[in-house]
């Protein structure tokens, strides 16, 4: 088992931007916006987690859960089912979280995965990096909770590769608080552009000029609430 780590809030704000906020500012504002165009959508995500679902979840990671993730599933303990209803992942239930992380744990244990390669500069896991979403291939999007000066940070970790934050984000605060901005102002995240399904779900995708998703017509997200 590994020690209980006690993290505190990792959020750095952005200046001049709706991203300033706090994840449950974001997330009420993403809530609004799906509310006003993509409520199957807002239909998927599931309702604030239960004391007991949280205190498990950190019971089988042995460590704490950061604040700002703590505040997330309060707003939404995760997504009824797999959707892009963020930019390349989607958020996990507590259960979720724990479940992931233990998989991860195990497939890092039986091929030497905690080690950091010779041509890498991250192992392909480390036990305080938390998964609170994933893409869909299933490669996880992790809060690293590791000391230092990035504690906090966004990156993305499974699969082949080892771990990547070259192109994280400071906290999930600033991630969430981007979405809301680009959903209520339009433009997108880190080329990530939002579109509505004809089902009337959201799904993000690279470019402003994507026509279609499997053959079926994608529709351009409508910025703010009218």
């Amino acid at each position: 088992m590994y020690p209980v780590i006690f993290a505190l809030s990792a959020y750095r704000p952005h200046h001049g931007r709706m991203s300033e906020g706090t994840v449950s500012s974001s997330w009420r504002r993403i809530d609004d916006w799906l509310a006003a165009h993509a409520p199957a959508a807002l239909a998927m995500l599931n309702p604030p987690v239960t004391a007991e679902a949280l205190e498990s979840a950190q019971h089988v990671l042995g460590i704490r859960l950061p604040d700002e993730l703590k505040e997330s599933l309060k707003c939404h303990d995760g997504l009824s089912g797999w959707s892009s209803l963020l930019p390349e992942s989607a958020p996990l239930s507590a259960s979720g979280i724990a479940e992931h992380w233990q998989i991860c744990m195990e497939t890092a244990a039986d091929n030497d995965g905690f080690v950091v390669p010779p041509w890498d500069d991250e192992p392909w896991w480390h036990p305080l990096w938390i998964p609170w979403a994933e893409s869909a291939d299933g490669k996880a999007h992790i809060i690293d909770l590791r000391p230092g000066p990035d504690h906090g940070r966004l990156g993305w970790a499974g699969h082949g590769g080892g771990g990547d934050f070259s192109d994280s984000w400071a906290s999930l605060a600033s991630y969430l608080g981007d979405v809301s901005h680009a959903l209520h102002f339009g433009g997108g995240v880190r080329g990530e552009f939002p579109y509505l399904t004809l089902d009337g779900q959201l799904w993000w995708d690279l470019g402003e000029d994507c026509r279609s998703l499997n053959g079926r017509p994608l529709i351009p997200a409508p910025v703010g609430l009218r």
